[in-house]
């Protein structure tokens, strides 16, 4: 159910909720402008368009989204490949993609398929998330030092390119950002400050240094995009080609797939919060429209915050209208107070990504997996994360998933057993049917476990070590959940085989789902309906019959 409407079934819009929820949302509100500004200038557009996605993004996704507790807006984990997408194709062409991108979400949400994002393994979230929190890391260092500005298409050439400047640093910038840094990283600390948001501090701090002592050489959002326009934000849809969506394509859906990730990992933890629980599909509908809308109005891609949205729970939000007002807050601010800005140092913005890149490597969590995950698990942790920093995030998140299959599959085969029973182990089974003994020249095998591709090895290594033919095969299927098309493929395969061979076989047991899927197949067919049996009595007293007639 959309999230606005299932607060109003809860009785969560009434007129005692809102003072709460109205307070949470300039709080958020206040919290946002600034880093809705810092991840638009990262991610190469102007400061403004952050607070119109901020604006725009927050006030759908609360209405139309999954979760009530849910703030959208841009987010960290968007930077690498916004700002990729702008140097390639420009501002335009970032729009572009972020509105493929909406019809995607949009797609999957209307499609169920909220639920898959889910099983996105963690060694590939980690490492991923871990390395764009070195990519901002790194890339934030020209605004933060005020250095040159570096070239080099790879990241290993930026980064070599930053090395080599870094004794033109800037004295006073760095001052700025050093001072914003502190406060940053002081506020939680100190008792009398605790309540107020410490990228918001540092932010009017820096501006009020800046705005009172005019620092030669300090970069600010006035200098460097001639400050922030004053009113709403302008609707106009951009100019596109046939050529320039194709070209597009595979950016829209790496935004759309981050943004679902995020998105429902946001929705995740606002549940644990808050003890709530989200509509997954829903959501995804809420951010396909958002980023749908949201280039309409100037703004790019956003998705679930999860800091924003964690701010949101602990100041007393309990419903959508948190999130509305919000971006109403933003609203005002840039309709009064726009000029302000002009004098807000790139340094304490920079100063605000080193937080945000911290808080998104998760240090903790990442040395945590890497030194108690599973083997496997960490080399999928290592490969995402180096391919994440040195090659391409999407990249690195297609060759960890494939990596994370691959083993998950490599696991599973493992786990399916294709077992020869004999009558010491089927006995019970036959005693509580009323039989004495299996009868002579019939060898039965269990398969336990889904029979999917990964395998069907077993099962033919199983057949192979029979060295004398027996007269009849029979098996059973009791414990196989599912099975695929390859599985049937090789059932059917070492049923020809075995009668080729004079060796008659029976099939016993399947439930109702692997039943339909033999007969579908063909697989009955080559058996012969009269040689499948419902249990394993019936099989044993038609192998008695069949042996007699070998």
């Amino acid at each position: 159910m959309i999230a606005l409407l299932a607060a109003k079934k809860a009785g969560l819009l009434a007129k005692e909720h809102w003072l709460p929820n109205i307070v949470s949302g300039l709080i958020v509100g206040v919290v946002a402008l600034p880093l809705g500004m810092a991840f638009a200038i990262a991610s190469g557009v102007k400061p403004e368009q952050g607070i119109y996605t901020a604006i725009i993004a927050g006030i759908l996704v609360s209405i139309f989204g999954g979760s009530r507790l849910q703030i959208a807006g841009p987010t960290g984990a968007f930077i690498v490949i916004l700002s990729g997408i702008t140097a390639q194709y420009g501002v335009a062409g970032l729009q572009i993609a972020t509105m493929m991108a909406g019809v995607i979400l949009l797609l999957l949400g209307l499609a169920k398929l909220g639920g898959v994002i889910k099983f996105i393994p963690a060694p590939v979230i980690v490492g991923f998330t871990a390395g764009i929190g070195v990519i901002i890391w790194i890339g934030q260092w020209g605004a933060f030092l005020g250095l040159p500005k570096v070239t080099g298409e790879h990241f290993h050439e930026k980064f070599w390119h930053t090395l080599q400047v870094l004794p033109e640093l800037h004295l006073a910038t760095t001052g700025i950002a050093a001072l914003s840094l502190l406060l940053l990283l002081a506020t939680p600390k100190i008792h009398h400050l605790k309540k107020i948001p410490g990228p918001l501090l540092a932010m009017v701090v820096a501006t009020s240094l800046q705005a009172l002592f005019h620092f030669d050489g300090v970069a600010t959002i006035g200098s460097a995009f001639g400050g922030i326009p004053q009113g709403l934000p302008e609707f106009a849809v951009p100019q596109f080609s046939a050529s320039q969506l194709i070209s597009l394509i595979g950016p829209a859906f790496t935004i759309a797939m981050l943004g679902a990730i995020e998105s429902l990992l946001s929705a995740v933890v606002a549940d644990g919060m808050a003890g709530t629980r989200h509509d997954s599909n829903q959501e995804l509908v809420g951010q396909g429209i958002a980023n749908i809308i949201t280039p309409l109005f100037g703004g790019f891609a956003a998705t679930g915050a999860i800091a924003r949205t964690a701010t949101n729970i602990r100041n007393g939000g309990t419903s959508p209208l948190a999130g509305i007002f919000h971006a109403i807050t933003l609203l005002l601010i840039i309709l009064f107070l726009a000029p302000l800005a002009a004098s807000i140092p790139l340094a304490a913005l920079a100063a605000i990504l080193f937080m945000v890149a911290w808080n998104m490597s998760e240090v903790k969590h990442f040395l945590r997996m890497l030194t108690h995950a599973p083997r496997a698990d960490v080399a999928i942790l290592l490969i995402t994360f180096v391919l994440t920093v040195f090659a391409d995030l999407v990249v690195a998140v297609n060759i960890g998933v494939i990596l994370a299959t691959l083993h998950f599959l490599r696991r599973m085969s493992m786990s399916v057993e294709v077992l020869a029973q004999d009558e010491r182990q089927i006995g019970v089974e036959l005693i509580q049917q009323g039989l004495m003994k299996l009868p002579e020249g019939v060898l039965v095998y269990a398969i336990e476990g889904p029979f999917f591709f990964g395998a069907v090895e077993n099962f033919e290594r199983a057949l192979a070590q029979t060295h004398t033919d027996p007269k009849i095969v029979l098996i059973r299927l009791l414990r196989v959940p599912f099975v695929d098309m390859t599985g049937l493929q090789a059932l059917d395969e070492a049923i020809s085989e075995l009668q080729r061979r004079g060796v008659k076989v029976l099939l016993c047991e399947a439930n109702p789902l692997v039943m339909g899927k033999l007969q579908r197949a063909g697989v009955l067919s080559t058996l012969g309906a009269e040689n499948y049996c419902v249990d394993l009595a019936s099989a044993v007293v038609r192998s008695d019959v069949m042996s007699e007639g070998v």
